[in-house]
């Protein structure tokens, strides 16, 4: 039973690895055939994050503006990253996602 499931693990592998993938192992899965939907260390993501809290928390307007600014470029760079070098289709739809998103938070402000 055991080499059963280990036979078709593999042949699941190597189906996934094959440039025949669906459209849906596509979206969710690395080229390896993993499940990629969150990875760490993200360093652009955990920088947003830190100048945001910055720029909540800030007392002075000029340094809420500036870390304001640098968040979102720093968001921006992600969002780039992911859409042209993202490991599977979700990913780059988030990207796509977040830079209109981040694009229309610039125009707004």
């Amino acid at each position: 039973m055991d080499d059963e499931l280990v036979s078709q693990t593999r042949h699941t592998n190597t189906h996934l690895q094959t440039n025949n993938r669906s459209l849906w192992d596509k979206f969710w899965r690395d080229k390896e055939g993993n499940i990629v939907i969150a990875q760490i260390p993200n360093v652009w993501l955990i920088l947003w994050i830190i100048l945001e809290i910055v720029s909540l928390f800030s007392s002075s307007h000029r340094t809420e503006l500036i870390t304001w600014w640098l968040a979102s470029a720093a968001l921006g760079i992600w969002s780039l990253l992911e859409i042209f070098r993202g490991v599977n289709y979700f990913r780059r739809v988030l990207g796509l996602c977040v830079a209109v998103l981040t694009l229309l938070t610039i125009v707004g402000k």
